[in-house]
């Protein structure tokens, strides 16, 4: 912080005592008001400030990237039953159907060997500091993110993972990422909206016997109840993605190089069409194609998305 030290003139001859004391207190109450702490006094020299550091620029054309997530990175279900299909996978698939994000940044040629998949089936946020880790090993350019389904997935919706231990998992999944390679790019995709998912299958017998089966029963067991239970459980559901998408968007805004989607995973309006034949739950071939174009339109865009 600068200071100014006042320079009186006399304007007439005065004793040598007199000017002397003046002198004196002219260079004390020369001091600038703005001097804080008794750091006044250092006439003319402004204390040195530390420079910002430039805000890291995100990079629309990487040319390496790897996903890491749970089935639906996976593309499970999108080929076949109860399998996964990493060739439809919407983050680095190489079936022409979907147009995979890898694809649509690098071309077919350079993805096929600059695009690696460490997602898995099941998997959960307290599992993405190990995928991460996997992928660090490759050091790409661009990292995305799908994962939290399960983590909302559970047995009951007492079971669901707390937010607090959520959002734990995921700053320690970024912090083991970033101690590895500072600057790297990571896409994250917000958690799709479950009960969306339910409104579009429980209109099929079929999908509804498979749902029976097991899949995601938090959300879609008794998928014809209607009861106020069925509807409060289905809603604690959908209010702990919200929470968890929120989660997301907080730990992800604090990464300069780290670009959540706003909100459009969550916000997409999956069509029955959209959805595997399997199992009206998964993302089929058409559902990972639309994965795709989101994420490809937030990559590239010049600024993040509003949240």
């Amino acid at each position: 912080m600068g200071s100014t030290t006042g320079r009186h003139r006399a304007g007439t001859a005065v004793a040598g005592a007199a000017t002397a004391v003046l002198v004196l207190v002219g260079a004390v109450s020369g001091c600038s008001a703005g001097d804080a702490g008794g750091q006044g006094g250092r006439s003319g020299k402004s204390a040195a400030r530390p420079s910002a550091k430039p805000t890291p620029e995100w990079k629309a054309n990487p040319s390496s990237i790897a996903a890491v997530g749970d089935s639906i990175t996976r593309g499970f279900d999108a080929c076949s039953v109860l399998a996964d299909c990493p060739e439809a996978s919407w983050a680095t698939g190489s079936d022409p159907a979907v147009r995979s994000l890898a694809t649509r940044l690098l071309g077919d040629a350079k993805a096929a060997g600059s695009s690696w998949n460490f997602a898995r089936t099941g998997a959960r946020m307290s599992d993405l500091p190990a995928q991460l880790e996997e992928a660090a090993a490759q050091r790409p350019e661009l990292v995305t993110v799908m994962t939290g389904s399960n983590d909302a997935c559970r047995a009951t919706a007492g079971a669901m993972t707390p937010v607090a231990e959520f959002r734990a998992d995921f700053e320690r999944a970024l912090k083991t990422l970033r101690a590895r390679l500072p600057k790297t790019q990571v896409y994250v995709s917000s958690v799709p909206d479950l009960m969306r998912l339910w409104e579009q299958g429980r209109g099929s017998p079929l999908g509804r016997k498979i749902w029976n089966l097991g899949v995601c029963p938090s959300m879609l067991a008794d998928p014809l109840a209607v009861d106020a239970p069925a509807v409060t459980r289905r809603k604690s559901v959908r209010a702990r993605v919200v929470a968890y998408n929120d989660a997301l968007r907080e730990v992800c805004g604090k990464d300069p190089l780290c670009r959540y989607d706003g909100g459009a995973v969550f916000q997409y309006p999956f069509t029955v069409g959209q959805l595997s034949r399997w199992d009206w739950f998964h993302p089929g071939k058409d559902g990972q194609a639309r994965l795709a174009e989101l994420a490809h339109r937030q990559v590239t865009a010049a600024r993040a998305p509003v949240a």
